[in-house]
């Protein structure tokens, strides 16, 4: 069938032995405990507001250990729970209580009973827990240190064609500096999760990698130490470390999720320190903190230096910043010459108070930058930050009562604007839950590390309203919606005058326990841009309308077929303009069979977009701990397999080929990526041993 848009013999042959290969090689990945389909679902819900490029192992490595390393529910006090990312404050609440009103859990499968706990959240929490007696920890000894589990991971990655970037050899031409190869060293060390050693080196395609200004090898190093339950220390990161404090106005480290189809994540739960394990080179601390425990109080202080990427230049003497940056690439001349230009000193403290249920902390936090941070030069940069030193300081409560979790923070960045946010999450029966959430973020106020919820991706400059429910009539039907209202007080990127709008989104969808699911989603979005007559003297908004319709379909076939279906549809309207559509279909395949070393999964899917305003992002299966939302735009197919090979009981190989196809272009991508040809294809492979 995709023969027949190519005319050309030798495009013909690649592509069939793309497809060949992709067919070819689907004979199963290797059995694990838990569904595959399940958690791919889940991995989606948190990650489906993140776009391509994003670096999604800190949660994947989060639960591959508690897969291996259950939480006990009868010893948890709710942090690892909330570690979880899936389980809401209140449902965590509802865990505990019934723990201490019935006695420990008998069985797993008494997590059906307790209230606020629907069919779905059982199914995804089960593998992560355990009912089990007391542990035993060994005594701490050299001898038994030298046996903690231990994990090395390696992955090679790279595009099976050359781009625009490699072939320039004129020196004074932006060009890609190193080779399109990436390479990823993984280790790490767990002693009786008392002790955790993580060591990453990374290096990204067109990145140098033992020669000129990367003589040691990788662009990217990072390791951290964290040692627990030393005492009243309950927790020391020596190394790469994070903080996630009260809603993220003042200090949020790693990924963080807002709107989606789980409305529990746009309540923050915010856990405090914790190893920053993720090859995202942004965003993170690096020095030492650490979490004491004195009584009903917690104090966690923090100390950071770290070189970050931007541009400085010397002017009159003092040292400027122009450009901050954050990508983590580093191939062409201009981004080596940003990459660890600018000193950045971070230091601070969180306090926190817990008595029962209610729980108030205060953090402040100092940004020093050993240069002077200059605004932008467009108007909408008037309010931007300015100068070397931001200091933070927030307060920041959880209560919950019975059902309902009431959460707030406010946030001020000194001598400048401030944040604050309000909401509440409750489960008005035991089929029927809302969150209502209220944030106001001004348009002066500041921070580094802040990640709120938010149309922004920045928290400034934005009020808004947003409420959401999820209906549980029956075990196996949900509904999930949602309404956001916002508006930006001051000017955007696009959009030079004050702007307003609001994004729904309801989903439907019907499960069958243990075997499928199928769901309907709708979503719509309003906002305002410029329009093409828009000046800086006099500006003329256009409202953006933009609806999204998905259909997935998701069933378990036997116990080693499964497929998973979806087709969704994107309108794009910019006032009387013309409409622009979108479209995409795929079709995977899963072959998990429980005794073989060997399992498959793969994708066929055709897409067809009239311009990037109608662009799809979806979620691929990709090797263990790697995450993929590629961008479906244009017009073609995209192909990949997924293969798991159990070497032995130790050692792992995992390999995925992908391809696009455009059968109308001649050549793909633009500026240094550009590559010659209709057919974009990558390799990558992983080999990981555990002792």
């Amino acid at each position: 069938m995709i023969l027949i848009f190519l005319s050309d013999k030798s495009l013909r042959l690649k592509l069939y032995l793309i497809i060949w290969i992709l067919l070819g090689s689907a004979i199963a990945t290797y059995s694990q405990e838990y569904n595959e389909l399940t958690f791919d679902q889940l991995f989606e819900q948190l990650l489906e507001e993140l776009e391509e490029d994003v670096d999604a192992s800190e949660i994947s490595e989060r639960w591959s250990y508690y897969l291996k390393n259950p939480i006990d529910l009868n010893k948890t006090d709710g942090r690892e729970l909330h570690d979880l990312l899936f389980l809401s404050v209140v449902q965590i609440e509802s865990l505990l209580a019934h723990r201490k009103e019935s006695g420990d859990f008998i069985s797993k499968q008494e997590l059906q009973s307790i209230i606020g706990f629907d069919l779905r959240t059982v199914q995804y929490l089960l593998p992560f827990v355990t009912v089990s007696g007391d542990m035993h920890y060994r005594d701490f000894t050299v001898k038994n240190f030298l046996k903690s589990k231990q994990e090395v991971m390696l992955r090679y990655g790279r595009l099976l064609h050359r781009a625009k970037g490699y072939s320039i050899t004129d020196t004074a031409r932006s060009r890609y500096l190193g080779d399109p190869n990436r390479y990823t060293v993984r280790y790490r060390l767990n002693y009786n999760d008392k002790i955790r050693l993580a060591i990453n080196m990374d290096k990204d395609a067109g990145e140098l990698f033992f020669k000129d200004k990367q003589r040691y090898g990788f662009d990217f190093y990072a390791a951290s130490l964290a040692i627990r339950d030393l005492g009243k220390v309950k927790q020391l990161v020596i190394g790469d470390f994070a903080l996630q404090i009260g809603q993220g106005l003042t200090m949020w480290n790693g990924l963080s999720f807002g709107k989606g189809s789980m409305i529990e994540s746009s309540a923050r739960q915010g856990i405090g320190l914790r190893q920053y394990t993720s090859l995202n080179e942004a965003n993170f601390l690096r020095g030492v903190a650490g979490s004491l425990s004195l009584g009903k109080f917690e104090f966690t202080p923090y100390i950071s230096y770290r070189k970050i990427d931007g541009n400085m230049e010397k002017v009159n003497d003092d040292w400027v910043i122009s450009t901050l940056s954050t990508s983590g690439l580093h191939r062409t001349p201009t981004e080596q010459r940003y990459r660890n230009a600018i000193g950045q000193l971070v230091y601070g403290g969180n306090l926190l108070y817990s008595k029962n249920r209610f729980k108030i902390g205060g953090n402040f936090g100092a940004t020093h930058l050993e240069g002077v941070k200059l605004l932008g030069k467009a108007l909408e940069n008037k309010y931007d930050f300015e100068g070397n030193l931001l200091r933070n300081a927030s307060l920041y409560y959880n209560y919950t009562y019975r059902n309902s979790y009431f959460f707030g923070e406010i946030a001020t960045s000194f001598d400048e604007g401030y944040a604050w946010l309000t909401g509440i999450m409750t489960s008005i029966t035991p089929k029927f839950s809302t969150v209502l959430l209220y944030r106001d973020y001004q348009k002066n106020y500041h921070s580094f590390f802040a990640q709120s919820m938010g149309e922004n991706s920045s928290t400034k400059n934005e009020k808004g309203l947003y409420t959401g429910l999820v209906f549980h009539p029956s075990r196996k039907i949900q509904w999930t919606a949602y309404l956001d209202v916002f508006k930006f007080p001051w000017l955007r990127y696009r959009v030079l005058a004050p702007s307003s709008g609001y994004d729904i989104m309801s989903q439907f969808s019907y499960i069958w326990y243990k075997k499928g699911q199928i769901s309907v989603r709708f979503r719509y979005r309003v906002k305002e841009e410029n329009t093409s007559a828009s000046k800086n003297e006099k500006v003329f908004l256009a409202t953006v309308n933009k609806y999204q319709l998905r259909f997935e379909y998701k069933y378990k076939l036997s116990n080693i077929w499964s497929i998973r279906s979806r087709l969704e549809g994107v309108q794009y309207l910019k006032e009387s303009e013309q409409k622009e559509y979108g479209w995409m279909a795929y079709q995977d395949l899963f072959f998990n069979p429980k005794s073989s070393k060997i399992a498959t999964n793969m994708r066929l899917a055709y897409f067809h977009t009239d311009s990037y305003n109608t662009r799809i992002y979806a979620f691929e299966n990709d090797v263990l701990y790697a995450s993929s939302f590629p961008l479906y735009y244009q017009k073609g197919w995209r192909m990949y397999n997924n293969i798991r090979y159990r070497i032995h009981r130790n050692i792992d190989l995992w390999t995925k080929i992908s391809a696009f196809y455009y059968p109308e272009l001649e050549k793909i991508g633009s500026g240094l990526d550009e590559i010659q040809g209709n057919i974009k294809s990558e390799v990558k492979v992983q080999l990981r041993l555990q002792f």
